[in-house]
């Protein structure tokens, strides 16, 4: 379980410097809050 929370870190750090590159910071930050929140919804009904 510690090498896929690593690689999904990893990703996550590598799509946030591909989102500075191509401008769109912005919508990568309002999509991760998007995620974050969709998931603690989820975790609060079938958790």
């Amino acid at each position: 379980m510690k090498l896929k929370s690593q690689l999904y870190k990893i990703l996550r750090i590598s799509n946030d410097i591909n989102a500075i590159r191509k401008g769109k910071v912005g919508r990568r930050i309002r999509r991760r809050i998007a995620g974050k929140v969709t998931g603690r919804l989820f975790k609060k009904i079938f958790g």
